[in-house]
């Protein structure tokens, strides 16, 4: 980060920082050299974070919606603020090109903004002239945020946005593969709030699972893998908490044989190779009318080969950056691995670099519904272009149990897009848009994909108790 100094890192616990005894470091994954010392959080930080918020809890959820609303757009000034400091540090630890990082902490400012006007409000429910039914919401009590390393700091923020909104206190648990612009954002934020209402702590799985064990803790929000998920929804149970899962999305993409090819394939390209196809409603399997495949998959090459070169130079505006960790690397090169083994055309890329966690947008052609690359979730560069004739058929090739969280439909007659689009077994679906999340839509993942969800005002639900109050008129 230049001349200026070594920042430094801690868990921020009733708006105090705290140093720790244990550090671990994160990998750049540009270069695969160690960044900065962050601290673990112990067990008794973990039970300091709890009292504090449970102390907090009284007060802050007696809070009005406009108090809470103000001091989210002071959460979203100080953003504006300190976004150079943030940027930095988010591309640093994720691998993100400047672009990508600026395009981050819009998001959270867009989404801290968004709650600044919308929220949830009583509603009548019923009246007649013998009585009125009134529904009123509740704060749960404390949020435990356990959050996933591809948007650190946006996938972060939407459940601290949700949780002070609503009234809750929140304890985010950033990725132990990015911690360190989550934990400089609080660090950052510290004044604004009520100590206690907004901490964060550093730590591993057994940070998490702590989370979903203990009494204290009223939700757990979790992003992450569908293994993972499941862990923690069970975890829950033993605690009847609630839980909200974001997993994950093999997210089918089908293309209709009336589109404009090259237009359609520049939105296909910005779909998969957006953040090098780490994001969870990316696309990761493409399906294209077989009278217009060959010509379709040229254009789609091109494309990649002309937008989504490798970027040694962060500051170079782009999208296209490394794998975020060795991890995901490892799981990727396994995937075209495995292409490779079984002979599958390669028709740009599938090169790495002996350095840092680098491997070029790769297309693949018409690989088999049973390769690992189209039967599981790839979260990297590497994108399979399939084909198809009959449109039942290509539903169910798309609709597979762990591809419940996006997909997206291209097409240039509307009403028939629209009615493929509904036949798809996943919580959004764009058509004729390449997948990107709207701070005013509920985002939600079917089947395997999720367990409730978030976002939109509908998204603030999950986040109260809803009381009904009946009121007699006599």
């Amino acid at each position: 980060m230049g001349s200026s100094p070594e920042p430094q890192f801690f868990n921020i616990i009733n708006d105090e920082l705290r140093g720790a005894s244990d550090h671990h470091q994160v990998t750049d994954p540009r270069t695969e050299e160690p960044l900065w010392p962050c601290p673990v959080a112990t067990t008794q930080d973990f039970e300091d974070a709890v009292t504090a918020a449970r102390n907090a809890f009284p007060a802050w959820s007696k809070s009005t919606v406009a108090e809470r609303q103000a001091v989210l757009v002071k959460l979203a000034e100080g953003l504006k603020e300190n976004r150079q400091e943030l940027e930095e540090i988010v591309m640093k630890e994720t691998g993100k090109t400047a672009l990508m990082a600026q395009i981050e902490i819009d998001a959270c400012i867009n989404q801290c903004m968004y709650y600044t006007r919308v929220s949830l409000a009583d509603e009548v429910q019923f009246e007649d002239d013998k009585q009125k039914i009134i529904a009123t919401h509740i704060p749960l009590g404390v949020v435990a945020a356990i959050c996933p390393w591809n948007f650190p700091l946006i996938l972060s923020s939407i459940k601290v946005f949700s949780s002070i909104v609503t009234g809750n206190c929140v304890i985010v648990k950033p990725s132990p593969f990015t911690p360190y612009c989550v934990l400089k954002w609080v660090e950052l934020a510290r004044g604004i709030l009520p100590p206690g209402v907004f901490q964060a702590l550093n730590g591993g799985a057994d940070l998490g699972a702590a989370m979903t064990s203990h009494p204290g803790i009223d939700k757990i929000s979790f992003t992450g893998t569908i293994a993972t998920g499941k862990k923690v929804m069970a975890a829950c149970a033993k605690t009847l908490k609630k839980v909200t899962l974001e997993l994950a999305g093999n997210d089918a993409a089908v293309v209709t044989a009336d589109i404009d090819i090259p237009t359609v394939a520049a939105k296909v390209a910005t779909g998969g190779f957006f953040n090098a196809g780490q994001m969870c409603v990316a696309t990761k399997r493409v399906y294209v009318h077989g009278s217009i495949y060959d010509e379709f998959l040229d254009a789609l090459v091109k494309e990649v080969e002309k937008g989504y070169t490798i970027q040694e130079d962060a500051t170079t505006p782009g999208v296209f950056g490394p794998l975020d960790n060795k991890m995901q690397y490892d799981v990727v090169k396994g995937m075209l691995e495995d292409c490779r083994q079984h002979g599958y055309k390669i028709r740009t890329g599938g090169k790495v670099r002996e350095k840092g966690f680098w491997l070029e947008p790769t297309v693949v052609e018409k690989p088999s519904e049973d390769a690992p690359l189209v039967k599981e979730e790839q979260f990297g560069p590497i994108l399979p272009v399939m084909s198809w004739s009959d449109e039942d058929d290509v539903i169910k090739r798309a609709n597979l149990a762990n591809a419940g969280l996006g997909a997206s439909v291209y097409c240039r007659d509307l009403a028939n897009a629209e009615r493929i689009a509904r036949r798809l077994e996943a919580g959004s679906v764009f058509i004729n848009q390449s997948e990107r999340p709207n701070p005013v839509a509920y985002f939600s993942g079917f089947k395997d994909s999720g367990f409730g969800g978030e976002m939109g005002k509908q998204g603030l639900l999950s986040y109260c108790y809803t009381q009904s109050l009946h009121i007699a008129k006599a």
